[in-house]
């Protein structure tokens, strides 16, 4: 298996002709031998800055340990009473776009002024009590100038942009779904900080649909080629750049996954109908999963590291 002009670190390039090879892995409480095989490449590293909408693709990033989340998705719409607002409720907010510069957000929209604000703010700024799906959490409020632009954007009520900080107490992801391990927390995605999803998976989707969809619509961190159609559903363990990861649950699907990301436009009905005529759950796990179609993988970062794109994705077998 071969990937012309991929970048790689340094540390992989005399085994860009083998298929796997043996280390050991020092951060676990028991030295270990694992066996690590290639199985495809990273194809894009998409950061999405909060539960709205997309963003920028970069070129690398450095990934945080499971207590500190995973760089992105640390800001949040909010109503007046501190109740969460996503693109299920809000279509629009997909159309929001954001960029970094320097200790910066750049945030845009069609027919909407830029709109900058600092990565850190005031600790004089108020912090809110938030519910994301009947669970507490907190944020801080990003201002009025920020609360304004949303409002004005979206037109329907009056909303709130918070920022989680790092000192704050996340949400208990077994609380969410009851297969993820003790004192894993997040701040405010669904349930994990990385979700990784394969292009070969979406090319399947698409040979189903009237109407092709993109990778942007179903918001993967990482997106990675090279592999079948659903082989990312057999990784358990992940060596991507240096950074180790472990399968959490699969990703149910939901109505987000109808809102077309160039128009803000809801569907309601495809891709989601299609998926879930072919992609559900086995009947063991319907507790877990419900009626929800399953698409790319939810992992939690067991060894923090920095991945690029063109890194090759290990699977790390005992």
């Amino acid at each position: 298996m071969s990937h012309p002009g991929a970048p790689r670190l340094t540390f992989f390039q005399i085994w860009q002709n083998r298929e796997s090879y043996s280390l050991t892995n020092a951060m676990t409480p028991t030295d270990r031998v694992v066996r690590v095989v290639r199985v495809c490449y990273g194809q894009q590293l998409l950061i999405f800055y909060w539960c709205l909408c997309l963003i920028p693709v970069v070129d690398s990033l450095q990934a945080a340990t499971c207590s500190c989340l995973f760089l992105g998705r640390f800001w949040l719409v909010i109503k007046e009473d501190g109740h969460m607002v996503t693109a299920r409720q809000e279509p629009r907010l997909v159309l929001v776009s954001i960029t970094c510069e320097g200790d910066r957000l750049i945030l845009e929209a069609p027919g909407m002024d830029q709109l900058a604000l600092p990565s850190k703010l005031p600790f004089s700024n108020k912090l809110h009590d938030c519910r994301i799906f009947g669970m507490d959490i907190k944020g801080r409020d990003c201002g009025d100038q920020a609360a304004q632009w949303f409002t004005s954007f979206l037109k329907t009520e009056a909303f709130r942009l918070v920022q989680f900080e790092k000192h704050m107490k996340g949400r208990p992801s077994r609380e969410i779904f009851s297969t993820v391990v003790p004192n894993y927390q997040v701040a405010y995605p669904d349930c994990c900080p990385i979700m990784i999803l394969s292009e070969a998976s979406l090319a399947d989707l698409n040979t189903r649909l009237e109407k092709k969809v993109k990778m942007d619509q179903f918001r993967p961190n990482i997106v990675v080629t090279g592999c079948d159609a659903f082989e990312e559903d057999t990784w358990d363990e992940l060596l991507i750049g240096n950074v180790e990861m472990k399968k959490v649950l699969s990703c149910p699907r939901c109505i987000l996954t109808t809102v077309d990301p160039d128009t803000g436009v809801i569907d309601r009905k495809e891709p989601l109908e299609t998926l879930k005529s072919y992609r559900l759950c086995d009947p063991s796990e319907k507790k877990i999963y419900k009626s929800s179609p399953l698409f790319g993988i939810y992992y939690s970062v067991e060894k923090i590291g920095s991945l690029k794109v063109g890194d090759p994705v290990y699977r790390m077998v005992e």
